[in-house]
């Protein structure tokens, strides 16, 4: 069993009336099975109302399956007496990093989590300066978050996620409301924790650009899991991604285009180098 485990979880919203019946029923996760190897960055794409974030949130324990079962480091996310160490073991990082800062200061923000999880003083202040460190926010840390960037800020709430020293973290769409400058901080930051702390990354998005950096890549629609591998071999599939709403990185949409009208390039190109290194020969060729 991988770190994170999901099998036939079907996730059920239910809207109530006054008197407590039920009015409507919206099965937002439907017979979803997953297994998330530790140390690995995963990806989750999916159009609006795909059930992604629902997904996110059964990982941390904020909402519970309706049916089937989610274990998170070997425990059952539905045991209420596991939940306290589940979330301690799984970070979350929302949207909007307001809703996360709650302190005047950023290195007392940072400190917050582990406080509350009762780390001793001492141990507080050595967890905030590796997470400072480690997401480039040190210079900030006298600073009020009021003064920081929307990226700047998305940095301080991962730190005070990583200060509660979590083997996961769950990032639902971190750089929504980021200009191109945020979400490139954000996305390196969230690489660097990766690869060298072996922190466990599950990235919900809706830029493609930042789902190619990960080890694998998940889609979802309409609650279920409807292509899972690497970026790639997901990239590769342009139509059938078109095919659930969604787009592909620019130069694999050119690269796919260019391949349709004849020209011989590899499927599945990922990045401008690659686009290039396919080209030039091609090019040196016709000359």
């Amino acid at each position: 069993m991988g770190i994170i485990k999901a099998s036939r979880l079907i996730f059920d919203y239910i809207r109530r009336d006054e008197e407590e019946n039920i009015e409507e029923i919206d099965r937002a996760i439907d017979g979803l099975s997953v297994d998330v190897e530790k140390g690995t960055f995963v990806a989750i794409l999916g159009h609006n109302g795909s059930g992604k974030s629902t997904l996110a949130k059964q990982i941390n324990g904020i909402l519970t399956p309706t049916e089937g079962t989610v274990w998170v480091c070997g425990m059952d996310t539905s045991d209420e007496s596991k939940i306290w160490e589940i979330r301690k073991r799984t970070g979350m990082v929302f949207q909007n990093p307001d809703n996360q800062i709650i302190a005047n200061v950023v290195e007392e923000d940072v400190g917050f989590g582990p406080e509350n999880i009762g780390v001793p003083t001492e141990d507080i202040w050595t967890r905030v300066n590796e997470s400072l460190e480690a997401v480039g926010m040190t210079a900030y840390r006298y600073k009020s978050p009021n003064k920081l960037s929307g990226g700047q800020k998305q940095r301080v709430a991962i730190a005070g996620v990583m200060a509660m020293r979590p083997e996961c973290i769950v990032l639902d769409e971190p750089t929504a409301m980021l200009d191109p400058n945020g979400r490139r901080e954000v996305i390196r930051t969230v690489r660097k924790l990766n690869r060298q702390e072996g922190i466990t990354v599950l990235l919900i998005t809706h830029y493609m650009e930042e789902a190619v950096q990960a080890d694998r890549v998940i889609v979802m629609d309409d609650g279920k899991i409807v292509m899972d591998g690497t970026p790639r071999e997901i990239f590769s599939r342009v139509d059938e991604l078109k095919s659930y709403r969604l787009d592909v990185p620019q130069v694999t949409e050119l690269a796919y285009e260019l391949r349709k009208a004849g020209v011989n390039l590899p499927e599945g190109i990922l990045s401008q180098e690659e686009l290039l290194e396919s080209l030039v020969p091609l090019l040196q060729a016709a000359v």
